[in-house]
Order: C-alpha cells, then sequence, then structure tokens
C-alpha cells in the first residue's frame, strides 16, 4: 500500500492531538503537517505535499479550512461539525472544480454509525421517537452534529435535546415510543480513541472516492 501523506488541521485541540498519535501509529500514513489557528494552512500544505488534510476546528473556521484544503488540490476528512446544507453544496461544487474529494462525517466512531442504522430500522415500527444527546461542557455547537444528522435520517420532525455537562465525552440515544413500550438505541464514545478507527478508515479511501461524501456510513 502506498504511503499516504497527512497533515492534521486542529492539531493543539483534543481531538486533534488523538488524531496525530493515530496517524503516527499507522506504518503506510505519513504525518507531514501540525497546523492550528494562525498558521498558514495553504502554505503548509504546498510545503509539504500532502495528499489529505484531516481537520478538526471550529464550526466558525470549517469552511474557511475546507476552501484553502480543496482549492489546493487535497482531499479533506473533515470531523468538524457545523457544516450546513449550502456548506455541503458549496463542498461539493469546490470538488468537482478542483477535481478531488472530501469526506464529511459527523461522527467517525463506527459504533454511532451503526446506532444510526439501526434507529433507522426501528423508526419503521416505532415512528414516535425523540434524540437526546451528552457532551462535554465545552463542545461549542448544539444541537450536535451527530444529532442533526440522525434526525435528518429519521426524519425532520425528530425532536432533539441537548446536554452539555463536564465529565461527557460523546454519547447520543434515540428513544421509540409505542404501545406499552419503549426502545432505546444508545452509543456512548467514553474516550476519543472511539473516533480514530474511522478517521484513519476515511484517510485511506479519500483519495478513491468521487467528489463529496456525506457520513462514515457510506465508507464501512
Amino acid at each position: 500500500m502506498a504511503n499516504i501523506k497527512v497533515i492534521v488541521n486542529g492539531a493543539k485541540g483534543k481531538m486533534g492531538m488523538e488524531t496525530v498519535k493515530a496517524v503516527q501509529k499507522e506504518k503506510d500514513l505519513t504525518l507531514v503537517g501540525q497546523t492550528d489557528a494562525g498558521d498558514n494552512l495553504a502554505k503548509a500544505i504546498k510545503d509539504s505535499g500532502t495528499e489529505v488534510v484531516i481537520d478538526f476546528t471550529t464550526p466558525q473556521s470549517a469552511m474557511g479550512n475546507i476552501r484553502t484544503i480543496l482549492n489546493s488540490g487535497t482531499h479533506g476528512v473533515i470531523g468538524t461539525t457545523g457544516i450546513t446544507e449550502n456548506d455541503l453544496h458549496e463542498i461539493r461544487e469546490l470538488c468537482e472544480k478542483n477535481k478531488v474529494n472530501c469526506l464529511v462525517a459527523p461522527n467517525f466512531a463506527i459504533g454511532a454509525v451503526l446506532m444510526m442504522r439501526f434507529a433507522q430500522e426501528a423508526i419503521k415500527h416505532l415512528p414516535s421517537a425523540e434524540i437526546i444527546e451528552f457532551h462535554h461542557e465545552t463542545k461549542v455547537d448544539k444541537p450536535s452534529g451527530t444529532a442533526m444528522r440522525t434526525a435528518k435520517l429519521l426524519g425532520d420532525n425528530v425532536p432533539i435535546h441537548s446536554v452539555r455537562l463536564p465529565g461527557l465525552v460523546a454519547h447520543q440515544e434515540v428513544i421509540f415510543g409505542g404501545l406499552g413500550q419503549t426502545l432505546t438505541i444508545r452509543h456512548d464514545s467514553i474516550s476519543r480513541e472511539s473516533f480514530m478507527p474511522g478517521v484513519i478508515l476515511a484517510v485511506r479511501k479519500v483519495k478513491g472516492l468521487k467528489g463529496l461524501i456525506h457520513g462514515l456510513e457510506t465508507i464501512l
């Protein structure tokens, strides 16, 4: 397998630091840059000859970073949440224009993807559902990207409740109610390591994809 050159953008954040460690462990990946707020991402991409940039930054900076990544002719793996439908439309156009690929995933935990898949099956039989998502107190966006993605997959009228407390990492449950019964499908990320297998999988596959890919489930 050919070696893939990777930059982690947002490398000083909690997810970024975990991603740096994960990339460094893989023999077929080479970490050629660690960038963060204030760094010149475009220059880092050009100087390193990187093929894939992983972005774990903030909702406020995400689209600016994505434009830089894709306009530099580099593939993107985007874990930053807060990406809107309008943003996805722009990303799709940037991919076509620059002939590159970009995978945007609200959640890279494989268990979270399975939770969404099982919930899609459950709602066919129990159409009354609500989502509760729990995250650490420093998470900027509310509701989470995972919750919004789940709601979109289940139907636009599914209510979302957000909890932000110290001690949490990332957790979500989808509760279904029926006649005399309830069903709860829950996923818990106990540590940020839970996201790394999905991130590494995305880095390995993004070069072989086509244009914008939304959701990790598309490559599992």
